[in-house]
């Protein structure tokens, strides 16, 4: 029978996401939400029901704060859990990693969530639909041609899609990154091999994470929110005679589990999903092949230690999203695109170090009774100290606590007009860049502003007469942005909620700079 000849496209989409994980979705709901036409599609045949990434840090759940599923999200999972470390089959240690961790008035989480990756790429997905976008399953990307004025991807069964731009968010095996030929420099660490997998036990308590560490092995299993009987297992594999890893299987997961449980093998059941994880530490060396651009485990992939895997494509699409709508809708140049890689490549880089680093640690602690994965948190595991100072984006400026580049910290705050209590995010939520003017003194600036680029800039008072009126009676916004008493201080926030420029009251002509200077070229 001859091939069939491939279906022309009928029409160019703005946007192509090649992945529905995380980081594709984030992004996608990023676009949609902004009036941007996109297609998420996915080679999948069905939605995978793999728990694999433990949750939102801190600095994601912002993020999703900002797309409006943060409280979607705490109520499916669940605060993390203490963990229990066992040896010889007996509890020696519970700690709490988060113990000391609490809401600020500049940090409104604390600590992540916890919730299966399913539960959370559930939630985007409704989220999206909210929008009439969905993911457009059994649809594997074998080939791409980049144009002029468009990328066209060639689908498995024939079919053919004409994107204006398309985001490969298709894993650390992705295959976009390989058509466009971009290496994927590093190593892979054979001998440091984990089996995995989706099991339901019995007769262990939900409350606690638990962690069997053996000098000849270990045993990992995470109760998964929202199930009666779910658990992420993870184990140092069984090696055969040759040394090499075991498959994963049920049986496997059994003799694993009574080896260093000490507790009936029987006692693990359904074990699905089952997969073998691999240190591999690699990066791309470039985001951006012409109108084809990377995200997430498709531009780097590092250590599960500390968390950092999906937290770092959310908070890659974060980046991207405002970015993207803005050159597809003809508001900047397409080299803004390039600011993209220049400021989450470097981020990228920090997390391969930061977590070989916690892996090192993690090694070291488990050797000893006590030892377990909390010695894989920290305060750079949070994603709340991570900036892009060193960016083109960021004007020069700053203050005590703040530079332009920095995470623009929350606040609460008075509605000015009302009394109803308001906060700083939202006063970002949306797809707007923000203004703020700290004292009376910016109030003909911040009018000014949102007089000339409404259709970007919303301007917020605090303490000020302005478009919007913030009243900051504890002080709390003036603490966060290091704005000394009586100084009267604009500070421009980026849709991604960073900071872009800092300047005094009198220098108010920076920001129609900025402004301009986005529109023209990054």
């Amino acid at each position: 029978m001859p091939a069939t000849a491939p279906t022309p496209p009928t029409h160019t989409t703005p946007v192509l996401i090649v992945g529905s994980g995380p980081t594709g979705l984030t992004l996608a709901c990023d676009l949609a939400r902004r009036s941007v036409g996109v297609r998420i599609i996915d080679k999948s045949p069905e939605f995978p029901r793999s728990s694999r990434a433990k949750g939102p840090n801190p600095r994601s759940l912002e993020v999703l704060e900002d797309l409006g599923v943060a409280d979607r999200v705490l109520a499916a999972g669940s605060a993390p859990l203490r963990m229990r470390k066992y040896r010889d089959g007996l509890p020696v240690a519970d700690t709490d990693p988060f113990e000391s961790s609490h809401p600020t008035p500049d940090v409104p989480y604390g600590r992540g969530a916890l919730i299966a990756q399913w539960q959370l790429e559930e939630i985007l997905r409704d989220r999206l639909a909210e929008y009439g976008v969905h993911v457009e399953l059994g649809s594997e990307a074998s080939g791409l041609s980049q144009g002029p004025d468009s990328v066209t991807v060639a689908l498995a069964d024939g079919r053919n899609i004409e994107a204006r731009y398309v985001v490969g968010c298709d894993g650390g095996h992705s295959p976009v990154r390989k058509m466009l030929g971009v290496p994927f420099e590093g190593k892979t660490t054979e001998e440091q091999a984990m089996v995995c997998g989706d099991v339901e036990a019995d007769g262990l308590d939900r409350g606690v994470w638990h962690q069997w560490f053996d000098e000849d092995g270990a045993v990992m299993l995470c109760p998964i929110p929202g199930t009666r009987t779910g658990w992420w297992f993870q184990a140092g594999p069984e090696r055969d005679a040759a040394g090499a890893p075991v498959p994963p299987s049920l049986e496997s997961f059994r003799r694993l589990f009574a080896k260093h449980t000490r507790l009936p093998a029987d006692r693990l059941s359904q074990a699905t999903l089952l997969s073998t994880y691999r240190v591999n530490e690699r990066m791309a060396d470039r985001y951006r092949v012409g109108r084809v651009l990377l995200a997430g485990d498709a531009a780097h992939v590092h250590s599960v230690a500390g968390g950092l895997g999906m937290n770092t494509g959310i908070q890659d699409a974060y980046n991207l999203g405002w970015k993207l709508a803005r050159v597809v809708e003809g508001r900047s140049d397409a080299r803004l695109l390039d600011t993209y890689e220049e400021e989450r490549l470097p981020v990228a880089s920090w997390t391969l170090d930061i977590t070989a680093e916690r892996l090192r640690a993690t090694l070291e602690a488990i050797r000893q009774p006590g030892g377990g994965l909390d010695s894989a948190i920290s305060g750079n595991t949070t994603g709340l100290g991570l900036g892009y100072p060193w960016s083109s984006l960021s004007a020069p400026g700053s203050t005590p606590r703040l530079r332009a580049g920095d995470r623009a910290p929350d606040a609460p705050c008075r509605d000015t007009a009302t009394g109803a209590p308001a906060r700083l995010f939202e006063a970002f939520a949306g797809p707007h860049f923000t203004l703020l003017g700290f004292g009376p003194d910016t109030a003909e600036a911040l009018r000014a502003t949102e007089a000339a680029y409404g259709d970007t800039v919303r301007a917020y008072g605090v303490d000020a007469s302005a478009p919007r009126d913030l009243t900051d009676d504890a002080a709390h916004a003036r603490t966060a942005y290091g704005v000394e008493p009586g100084t009267a201080l604009l500070v421009l926030v980026r849709p991604d909620n960073h900071v872009a420029l800092i300047a005094p009251a009198p220098e108010s002509g920076a920001i129609g700079d900025y402004l301009d200077g986005l529109a023209g070229t990054a």
